[in-house]
C-alpha cells in the first residue's frame, strides 16, 4: 500500500509504533525495489531509526521537525532533513496540505465498545497526521494507556489495524548530578505557589521538578508530561485547583517516562492530552494566569538571546515547543519565563554564556523572550534591563573560569563600562553558600547575601534612596554622588579580605536593597572595620539588627577577633545596636565621633 514518493508519518517519541517501523524496514530489506524516494515525517524519534542510514538513501529521506540523538548525525551529513517550525504550527501544515501525509503509521489503545481508540501517550502532531493522511495504519497495543482528552480516533477512520502488543519505549533522565540539583534549587525560588508550569525534558528539568515538592496548588499546562510531573501529582503538589483554563486538569500533548507513569495515565480523569495546536498555542497560554515556562538552551549571549536548536552551524535539536511556551508565558497575566542551563558544555571546556551567539546559530529565543536565566551559579533577571545590565547579570552566573574573558570581550564590544573592574580567581568568586533567608522582628522576609558583581544598578538605586542625613551618618561626609567609579569598590571585592552583605526585599519580579553591611579585614589585628546602613523608609523594622547579627556570625566563623567602627555621637540608634549585640566595647571620642573597638569575647 506504500508507493514511490509517498510521505510517511511515524508516531512520536515513546509512542512510536515500533513493530510497524520494524516491519517497514524488514520489507524494504527483502524487497529493495518495492518503492523509493519516500519521505519519512516525524517530530522526534527515541526508537531505532535505521531509515536514516545511508544504505537506505534511495528508499527513504527522513524529514524531522525536531532532531534527536538518533538522527542528528544524518541531518548534519546531509542524509536527512530538518524542518524548523514552531511545533504548534505543524498540525496546520498537515491540514493545509503544505506538508501532505500519504501514510500515517500510528499506535493506539484497543478500541472501546464505541470503536474509539486512544492515541495514548502521543497525541501532539499525531492526531492531525492521522486525520489528514490518505492511508492510516494503526498498531493496536494493549499496553498503550487509554488517555483522556482530545486523544481519540474511531476505528472506522483507520484503514488497517495491526494488533501487536509490546512494551512502550521508556525514557528516564537521572537527577543525581550536583549541577542539576543546584539549578533546581534556584528555579524553585522563582516558581510560586499556584503557578501553572511547563517544563521541558532532560536531567535539569527533572531536577527542577524534584525541588518543587514544597510548593502548593501548582497547575500543569505543558507539551511534555514526565515522571517528575506525575510524582508531584501523587504528592498533591500539583492539583490544578488555581488554573483558570482547564481547572482540575493536567494538560499535556505527549508523555515520555517509565511504565509506572504510563499506568498512572490510564483512564485518569485528572489528566487530558490534547494536540499541540492547543497545548502550545501562545494565544491559549496567554489566557492562563501565572503561566511559568521553564526550558533550557545550548547557548545564551550577553544581550539575552538564546539558541536551543543549533551549535553554530551544526543542527542539534530544533525549535520544538520552547518558543511557543516562552512567548505564551510572556503574554500571560503574571506569567514568567525561565531559561535553566548548565554554565558549561563539553566537560567544562566551553562556556554556554557567550558574548554573541556563534555564526550560524538559530535564534530560538529573542532578547524579549527571557525573564530569568538560571545556572548552577545563580539567577540573572533580564526583563526590562538594558544591555549593560544584562551582560553584567549573565557574567555573574557564568562559570568562574570564563568570567574574566567575558568581561574583557564585553568591554571590547562596548557592552559594559570600558573600565569595569574584576577580581579573578577564588578571591572574586561569589560565595553562594553564604546566602540566607531571615525574618525580622516585624515580619519582613529578607534575603541576606554577599554583593554580586552585577549589583551595581541595585546599589545605585539604594544609595540614592537614602536621605542626606543617612548618607552623612554612613560615610561621615557631605558627598552624596554615587556614580560608577564610586560604586565599583562596593561590588568588585575580594571576598577573602572583605565582605559586603545586602538585605534584599522581593517586590514582585524586582529585587530592592533595603540595607547593606560591610566589613574590611585588618590583617595586623585580625579584626574588621564594620559599617551598615538601612533605607530611611525601612528603618526601625529590624533590618539593621539582622544585618549586624549576620555579619558578626560571618566574621566569627572566619576567626576574626572583633570589629572596629566609627560612629557619630549623635547616631544613638547605631550605638544601641552595637550594645545589644553583647560585644565588649571600648569607646574613644574624637571630634564628635566615637571610635569603637568591639571584642567578640563573651561578656
Amino acid at each position: 500500500m506504500i508507493h514511490p514518493g509517498n510521505r510517511i508519518f511515524i508516531g512520536t517519541g515513546c509512542g512510536e509504533p515500533q513493530y510497524l517501523v520494524r516491519a517497514l524496514i524488514n520489507y524494504v530489506r527483502s524487497h529493495p525495489k518495492a518503492f523509493f524516494d519516500a519521505e519519512l515525517l516525524q517530530v522526534w524519534t527515541l526508537g531505532v531509526a535505521p531509515y536514516a542510514d545511508a544504505k537506505f538513501k534511495e528508499t527513504f529521506r527522513h524529514n524531522s521537525f525536531f532532531i534527536g540523538n538518533n538522527t542528528r548525525e544524518a541531518v548534519n551529513q546531509g542524509l536527512a532533513d530538518y524542518t524548523p517550525v514552531f511545533l504548534s504550527q505543524v498540525p496546520a501544515l498537515f491540514q493545509k496540505k503544505l506538508v501532505p501525509v500519504d501514510v500515517a503509521l500510528i499506535q493506539t489503545s484497543p478500541p472501546d465498545e464505541h470503536g474509539f481508540m486512544s492515541l495514548g501517550i502521543s497525541v501532539d502532531i499525531v492526531k492531525a497526521a492521522a486525520e489528514n493522511a490518505k492511508l492510516v495504519i494503526a498498531q493496536v497495543n494493549s499496553r498503550m494507556p487509554r488517555v483522556l482528552g482530545d486523544t481519540f480516533i474511531n476505528i472506522k477512520d483507520v484503514d488497517f489495524i495491526v494488533p501487536f502488543d509490546e512494551p512502550l519505549l521508556e525514557y528516564e533522565d537521572t537527577v543525581s548530578d550536583e549541577i542539576a540539583q543546584k539549578i533546581g534549587t534556584y528555579v524553585a525560588r522563582i516558581v510560586q505557589d499556584g503557578d501553572t508550569i511547563q517544563v521541558g525534558y532532560g536531567s535539569i528539568p527533572n531536577a527542577i521538578l524534584a525541588h518543587l515538592h514544597r510548593k502548593e496548588h501548582l497547575g500543569v499546562h505543558t507539551e511534555l508530561l514526565t515522571d517528575g510531573i506525575v510524582d508531584l501529582m501523587k504528592r498533591r503538589v500539583i492539583d490544578n485547583t488555581r488554573k483558570e483554563l482547564n481547572p482540575g486538569k493536567t494538560v499535556a500533548a505527549f508523555c515520555m517516562g517509565k511504565q509506572e507513569t504510563y499506568d498512572y495515565l490510564h483512564d485518569n480523569p485528572g489528566i487530558e492530552f490534547r494536540p499541540v495546536n492547543y497545548t502550545n498555542n501562545p494565544t491559549v497560554l496567554a489566557r492562563q494566569k501565572n503561566m511559568t515556562a521553564i526550558n533550557s538552551a545550548l547557548e545564551v549571549d550577553l544581550s539575552g538571546q538564546a539558541t536551543a536548536e543549533s551549535i553554530g552551524k551544526t543542527f542539534y535539536s530544533g525549535i520544538g515547543g520552547q518558543a511557543d511556551f516562552m512567548r505564551g508565558a510572556i503574554l500571560s497575566p503574571g506569567g514568567k519565563t525561565i531559561l535553566a542551563m548548565q554554565s558549561t558544555a563539553e566537560e567544562g571546556n566551553v562556556s554556554r554564556i557567550v558574548p554573541f551567539l556563534r555564526e550560524g546559530a538559530g535564534v530560538t529565543l529573542s532578547r524579549g523572550d527571557i525573564h530569568y536565566v538560571v545556572t548552577e551559579y545563580g539567577i540573572a533577571y533580564l526583563h526590562g534591563k538594558n544591555i549593560r545590565e544584562r551582560a553584567m547579570d549573565l557574567i555573574a552566573i557564568a562559570h568562574p573560569r570564563f568570567r574574566e574573558r567575558l568581561i574583557e570581550e564585553a568591554k571590547e564590544r562596548r557592552l559594559i563600562y570600558s573600565d569595569q573592574a574584576f577580581i579573578p580567581g577564588v578571591q572574586g568568586e561569589y560565595p553562594a553558600e553564604l546566602e540566607a533567608y531571615k525574618a525580622t522582628r516585624t515580619g519582613l522576609r529578607l534575603l541576606l547575601r554577599p554583593v554580586k558583581l552585577s549589583d551595581e544598578h541595585l546599589l545605585k538605586d539604594f544609595f540614592y534612596s537614602l536621605s542626606n542625613d543617612s548618607m552623612y551618618r554612613r560615610f561621615i561626609s557631605t558627598r552624596t554622588d554615587m556614580h560608577h567609579e564610586r560604586l565599583q569598590p562596593f561590588v568588585v571585592i575580594d571576598y577573602t579580605k572583605e565582605m559586603v552583605i545586602v538585605a534584599l526585599l522581593q517586590q514582585q519580579e524586582k529585587e530592592m536593597i533595603a540595607g547593606m553591611a560591610q566589613y574590611l579585614i585588618d590583617e595586623n589585628t585580625h579584626t574588621a572595620e564594620v559599617a551598615f546602613v538601612v533605607r530611611d523608609d525601612h528603618q526601625g523594622k529590624g533590618i539593621g539588627a539582622e544585618l549586624l547579627s549576620y555579619v558578626t556570625y560571618l566574621a566569627r566563623k572566619s576567626g576574626l577577633l572583633g570589629f572596629t567602627a566609627a560612629v557619630l555621637m549623635e547616631n544613638r540608634q547605631m550605638l544601641q545596636l552595637f550594645e545589644k549585640m553583647g560585644f565588649i566595647i571600648e569607646k574613644r571620642a574624637d571630634g564628635g565621633v566615637y571610635e569603637l573597638k568591639m571584642s567578640f569575647r563573651d561578656t
